[in-house]
Order: C-alpha cells, then sequence, then structure tokens
C-alpha cells in the first residue's frame, strides 16, 4: 500500500493561520455579545450573587494563607539587603509599595485564575458536552445571560475586593515579622507602610484588579461554553483557560505598568 501523501507544508500554514483568526474573530464576537447582554434585561441578580460568593467567599481561605505568607516570606527575605544599608527602617514602606503596587494584584489574579478560571471552564464545559445548554434554550432560557454575563460579572466584581483583602493580609504578614524582629507596634507599621503609597497607586491595582477579573471570567466562560469532544473537552477547557488567563494576565501586567509609570513620571 503506498503511503499516504502528505498535504503541502504552505497548506497547512495557511489552514492554521486561518484557524488562528477565526479564532480571534470568534473571541471578539463573545466578548461583544457579553457587553451587549450585560446591558440588556432581562438581568440575573440572583446567579450574580451565587458566583460573587462561589469565587469570593470560597477563595477566602487560600486568599489568607497565601496573603499572609507573601507578606511574611517578602518581608523576611528583604530584611539582610536593607541591613546592609542601616535601612531597616524603611522595610515597611518597601513592603507596602511592593504588595500594593505588585504582589496583591498579580498574585490572587494567578491564584484566582487556578482556582475560579479552571472551576467556570470545567463547569460550563460539562454543561455543554451533556447537552445541558441545548436544553436551557430549547426551553426560550438565555444561557448566556444566565451562565456566561452572571459569571463575568461576578469575576470583574470579586477579584478587586479580593485584591483589597490579600492586600492588608500581606500587610499583617509583614507586620508579624517586623514586630518580632524590630518590636515595631501596630500603628507605627501601618504608617510607615502606607505613607509612601500614593491614590495613583490604589487606583491602579483597582483596574488591574479588575481588568485580571475580567480576563479570567470571560476566558473561562469562552472556552467553557464552546467545549467540544466530551469529556476530553472538558478537561482540555478547563486547563486551557488557565494558561491563556495566566499568559494574559502578565501581559496586561506589562501594559498596565507602562501606562502607570508614564502617567506617573509625566505628573
Amino acid at each position: 500500500m503506498e503511503p499516504i501523501s502528505k498535504q503541502p507544508a504552505k497548506y497547512v500554514i495557511s489552514k492554521n493561520v486561518d484557524s488562528f483568526f477565526s479564532e480571534i474573530y470568534a473571541i471578539i464576537k463573545f466578548i461583544g455579545l457579553f457587553f451587549k447582554e450585560v446591558f440588556t434585561p432581562p438581568y440575573e441578580p440572583r446567579e450574580v450573587i451565587k458566583q460573587c460568593y462561589e469565587i469570593g467567599y470560597r477563595s477566602l481561605a487560600l486568599i489568607s494563607l497565601t496573603g499572609f505568607i507573601t507578606g511574611l516570606v517578602f518581608t523576611k527575605q528583604s530584611r539582610p539587603s536593607l541591613s546592609e544599608f542601616g535601612a531597616t527602617s524603611w522595610l515597611p514602606s518597601l513592603v507596602g509599595i511592593a504588595i500594593i503596587r505588585a504582589l496583591a494584584p498579580l498574585i490572587t489574579a494567578l491564584i484566582c485564575a487556578g482556582k475560579v478560571g479552571s472551576n467556570i471552564g470545567a463547569e460550563l464545559g460539562s454543561m455543554r458536552v451533556s447537552e445541558q445548554i441545548e436544553a436551557m434554550e430549547m426551553s426560550a432560557a438565555d444561557p448566556f445571560k444566565f451562565l456566561v454575563v452572571s459569571r463575568v460579572v461576578a469575576t470583574t466584581i470579586m477579584v478587586p475586593l479580593l485584591v483589597m483583602y490579600m492586600g492588608l493580609i500581606g500587610l499583617l504578614g509583614s507586620y508579624v515579622n517586623v514586630h518580632v524582629n524590630e518590636q515595631t507596634s501596630f500603628t507605627v507599621f501601618f504608617h510607615d507602610a502606607l505613607v509612601k503609597i500614593s491614590f495613583l497607586d490604589y487606583t491602579a491595582s483597582v483596574i488591574k484588579a479588575i481588568v485580571y477579573g475580567f480576563t479570567i471570567g470571560i476566558v473561562g466562560c469562552y472556552k467553557g461554553f464552546n467545549a467540544t469532544k466530551g469529556t476530553e473537552g472538558v478537561g482540555r477547557a478547563a486547563n486551557v483557560s488557565v494558561v491563556i488567563s495566566m499568559f494574559l494576565i502578565f501581559i496586561e501586567e506589562i501594559i498596565i505598568v507602562q501606562i502607570i509609570n508614564w502617567i506617573r513620571y509625566a505628573g
């Protein structure tokens, strides 16, 4: 039997390019549909509240542990470097700037991408392959508004709240280390930690958190809502949701930091 002839390289490349741009078009269309549906009644406040509970409250334990350890370890690792210059008194300010500007938004977003993004992708993916979404369409319900809009709105709301919470817990972890070594009081530590934080820093952190939350929600919903190939597709939707969300979060971090620095130094 003669071997099956391979397709020409040009055809394969052209097919991959077409597939890539088709995927980009589908994503843009999906995002456009979200912004259309989110402002169009009827709304689903009960489902949004339920998803806020699932995303926010159920993530508190992991966020608390991670935030406390992050503040504690970052302070412990920074002390030797500052001690060489006799500048350990700057430690609260250093930790406050690092946590508020960068660590709290980025680490919270990565945790939510792994926990929340995978859950959304797997949940919607299983509903798609088990034809529950088609059943909702047949019963005159709007699965996009009920399943997608509610989850994206919930992630966009809850990730900024989790970022604020993690920032506070991170500073508490740092305070424990500073208090043990320098016997610094609670009020003095938080004054020194926050005195160098400007309104622009708080605003930038909130903007980052909103963008990250929207990214996690929209990626997870898109991959889950369009899952195929049975249970294999469900696992793939969950995994790809995490990978793409994390990749986009790093890209958005770079872009937002560049914009904020331009505003900071231009002012």
